[in-house]
């Protein structure tokens, strides 16, 4: 048999290589004005809302750098929790940090909790309103409920007797971590209950009688960088005070988070998970644990009332949006979005690299009003507006370089009262 298949084969299928000029590289160009627009634009949706009150439209989108991206994002109806035949409406961002598969996790599971958190509310029996008082608390038991299921399914599955590919799979969410932005809307009362933990940001977009718009923060990022934030760590903490160096919580920026094992779970089970399943390495030495844990999945939770005689916007995003803007930037950004969508020619610009001292940040001056996705548009503007030189050549790096000009972006808006 070995001879009769030497005898047989054929060579015919082995590839023939091409030869060319060594002084001469086929280099792909960087992208042109339409192939900026065709990547910012190609993971964007849009949707009218007709069945639920107050609502016009809401637009997102989403640019990766990380390759997968690490982040992550839902939105839709859902029942009313008090089964009064009502819907509801929910839009998420989760921003992934370490991996995807935590943010990837809360994608599907952080609803279901909230959900069933809400569903164990008893509305009062005079037919008044939830207050937002007990919603708030329930959504935090939901966001909680969550995130100790993670870090516990991780501890059963390493003393279960599965085969090690299905522990693996099941102790990724706990290895990598996410923050988590939720946004609830409740139509009967027009409130809007909105939940963050890390630093992924809610805005709310409202008009003054004069025409301008009204930057209100709905969430407040938490980081160590945030004196509220390390205040409360060093108090749960006493004695520790080398938690938070240079804004960060032993080494990680943001101070509220799901997954992170390790600034979770004791030190000896570190260690176990990295002999027994590769994971994360164990934060000592180079950090001094000592009474873990020090991150939490507590939201701080805010309920804003939606005035339905008063144009307004919710402008939610992953910090990779706000790295590049302030919240009445991108307010101000919308409210031209939707003020004028009409071509204007494009400034000249000198030549330009990241050395040269540029304000990389926003600046009016670079203002685009181009995209008919509302999202889309701060998205164009954060990475630099009408510069198309700026906008491309950060647009050009591939992974992982590309983690350095640009963060994942991941950008919901939501119009309520304003037809667009």
């Amino acid at each position: 048999m070995p001879g009769l298949w030497w005898f047989t084969a054929t060579d015919d299928n082995i590839p023939l290589l091409k030869t060319a000029s060594v002084d001469c590289w086929d280099v792909e160009p960087g992208p042109s004005k339409d192939q900026v627009t065709r990547m910012i634009s190609k993971e964007a949706y849009s949707f009218s809302v007709r069945s639920v009150a107050g609502i016009n439209r809401y637009d997102g989108t989403q640019l990766g750098s990380n390759s997968p991206c690490e982040d992550r994002f839902t939105h839709g109806k859902l029942p009313s929790p008090w089964n009064d035949g009502s819907q509801w409406m929910a839009w998420a961002v989760f921003d992934g940090h370490a991996g995807w598969q935590t943010a990837d996790l809360l994608e599907k599971q952080l609803l279901p909790f909230v959900q069933q958190s809400l569903n164990q509310v008893k509305p009062s029996l005079n037919d008044e309103p939830v207050s937002s008082d007990v919603v708030q608390r329930a959504i935090i038991q939901g966001f909680l409920n969550l995130d100790d299921s993670i870090i516990k399914t991780a501890l059963h599955t390493a003393q279960s007797k599965e085969p090690l590919q299905e522990k693996v799979k099941k102790l990724m969410p706990a290895f990598a971590g996410s923050c988590a932005l939720l946004s609830l809307y409740d139509p009967a009362t027009r409130s809007l209950h909105v939940a963050c933990t890390g630093d992924s940001r809610a805005v709310l977009g409202q008009q003054l009688p004069n025409g301008a718009w009204e930057a209100i923060p709905l969430s407040v990022d938490q980081t160590g960088s945030i004196q509220e934030e390390t205040a409360r760590l060093y108090e749960e903490h006493p004695g520790e005070k080398e938690i938070v160096k240079q804004g960060r919580v032993l080494g990680l920026m943001v101070s509220r988070a799901f997954g992170d094992s390790r600034w979770k779970w004791p030190l000896d089970f570190q260690q176990e998970m990295k002999e027994r399943f590769f994971g994360p390495s164990p934060l000592t030495p180079r950090y001094d644990v000592r009474t873990p844990p020090y991150l939490t999945a507590e939201p701080v939770v805010t309920t804003t009332k939606i005035d339905p005689g008063r144009p307004s916007f919710l402008i939610m995003a992953s910090d990779g949006l706000w790295d590049s803007l302030s919240n009445q930037q991108a307010v101000d950004l919308v409210g031209k979005w939707i003020g004028s969508r009409k071509s204007v020619p494009e400034p000249k610009y000198e030549a330009f690299d990241f050395g040269q001292g540029v304000n990389e940040r926003f600046v009016e001056e670079r203002t685009a009003v181009q995209d008919g996705n509302s999202a889309v548009h701060l998205v164009r503007n954060s990475l630099g507006g009408n510069h198309h030189e700026m906008v491309a050549g950060r647009l050009a790096f591939s992974p992982p370089f590309s983690r350095h000009p640009r963060d994942d972006i991941t950008v919901q808006v939501v119009f309520f009262n304003t037809p667009v």
